[in-house]
């Protein structure tokens, strides 16, 4: 009887979970040079096919360290809390491949993001300890972070992508932490606590800084 209680209770808890996550927003990235569908900041958007991926090349107009990064946001998203997904393709190109993903955006200087430094991920340390990033413009800037707190705001990411190659990354936003996991990661790459507060229904959308990414199959889930 005990078993068959504990189970039930488990089960319960599984739908629980289920039924936190809110219905998924699924931007159209064909849509991307539609001013009504897209808002691209500092950035300029083809869409494009490849290797059989429906996705976005996105190519920044500035470099952060003039405080300019390229933003492209899909007209209408909401996000709070929960997940985002996506994938990702950079290039193995030492300074030349930052791409990821905005959130809490409340406009071009004030945001969260997470990116990834692809030409870091098979580097030497402590290179490769530089390959994935939580910042919080416009204080939390990445240099700013890594002075004031090194090692605690970016990691290495395991198992280590190919750095050419398309990998998949899972963002999950609670009101006071990030987690990244990498592909098939059991474990996260990267946890780290906000540094900032969360507003309600602020947009969420594509990061790109210096260079150009490659984005496909991008999907928000927000919590209930």
């Amino acid at each position: 009887m005990n078993v068959i209680i504990l189970t039930f209770a488990l089960s319960l808890l599984g739908l629980t979970h289920a039924n936190a996550q809110g219905r998924p927003n699924i931007p159209n990235l064909a849509a991307v040079a539609d001013a009504n569908a897209w808002r691209l900041i500092h950035a300029t958007a083809e869409s494009v096919e490849l290797d059989g991926k429906r996705a976005v090349r996105l190519t920044a107009e500035g470099d952060s360290a003039n405080g300019i990064v390229g933003l492209a946001l899909p007209v209408g998203s909401s996000f709070t809390t929960g997940t985002i997904e996506i994938d990702l393709k950079g290039k193995n190109v030492k300074q030349r491949s930052f791409l990821g993903v905005a959130f809490n955006v409340t406009d071009e200087k004030t945001f969260e993001a997470v990116y990834f430094r692809p030409f870091n991920f098979k580097a030497d340390e402590p290179m490769r300890s530089h390959s994935v990033q939580y910042l919080a413009w416009p204080v939390n800037t990445w240099e700013h972070l890594r002075k004031s707190q090194p090692g605690r705001f970016e990691n290495a990411v395991k198992p280590v992508p190919d750095p050419d190659s398309w990998f998949h990354a899972r963002i999950e936003v609670t009101d006071r932490e990030v987690r990244v996991f990498v592909n098939d990661a059991k474990e996260p790459s990267l946890v780290v606590g906000r540094l900032v507060t969360g507003g309600t229904g602020r947009p969420a959308g594509l990061f790109v800084d210096s260079a150009d990414g490659v984005y496909a199959n991008f999907k928000i889930i927000p919590h209930q």
